[in-house]
């Protein structure tokens, strides 16, 4: 084979490589995680539904995003009433994603049986950890549902500091 001819087929090898690094789950896949995923995506928030639930264009799609491994009080369920803090949580939320780049880290599992995204959430221009931020000021509660329980620790430490110090829904409910 010709030295140009072996040049084609590296790119060809290459190009055909990469088409299908991209092509498992809108999160990507098959990275070095916990759980064999450091799977990432970048969005937009177009809206956020309450304190662990927003809404995030990804690749031209919108997606229901869940937060994962923390829980804030409900303001949308379907059976039960706004809890208390629920609001707060929701605006917090709001003020720290509301329209901006994020980045959307998965876990083990891509989806919840509801079928929304699951990740953790970094706002772009800083690197905040919101799921962490909210645990941390007492707007959210841990949630540790396996197998997704990379920051599971530290989420139940964060909160039973926010607990201690009476922040957020710990002094309020």
């Amino acid at each position: 084979m010709s030295r140009s001819s072996s040049i084609v087929v590296a790119l060809a090898l290459g190009l055909a490589a990469a088409a299908g690094a991209g092509s498992s789950g809108l999160l990507g896949g098959g990275g070095t995680g916990v759980g064999g995923s450091d799977a990432t995506s970048e969005g937009v928030v177009a809206r956020v539904i309450d304190g662990d639930t927003i809404h995030v264009l990804v690749a031209g799609r919108r997606e229901k995003v869940r937060y994962i491994g923390i829980d804030t009080p409900e303001t949308h369920h379907p059976t039960k009433p706004v809890q208390c803090y629920g609001r707060a949580a929701s605006a917090f939320n709001e003020r720290l994603v509301g329209g901006e780049r994020v980045r959307l880290v998965r876990d083990v599992e891509e989806r919840d049986r509801y079928g929304r995204l699951l990740a953790y959430v970094y706002r772009a221009r800083d690197g905040l950890f919101v799921n962490a931020d909210l645990a941390r000021r007492g707007y959210a509660r841990p949630l540790t549902i396996a197998p997704d329980v990379r920051h599971a620790a530290r989420f139940a430490a964060l909160a039973r500091q926010a607990r201690d110090a009476g922040r957020g829904l710990w002094s309020a409910c």
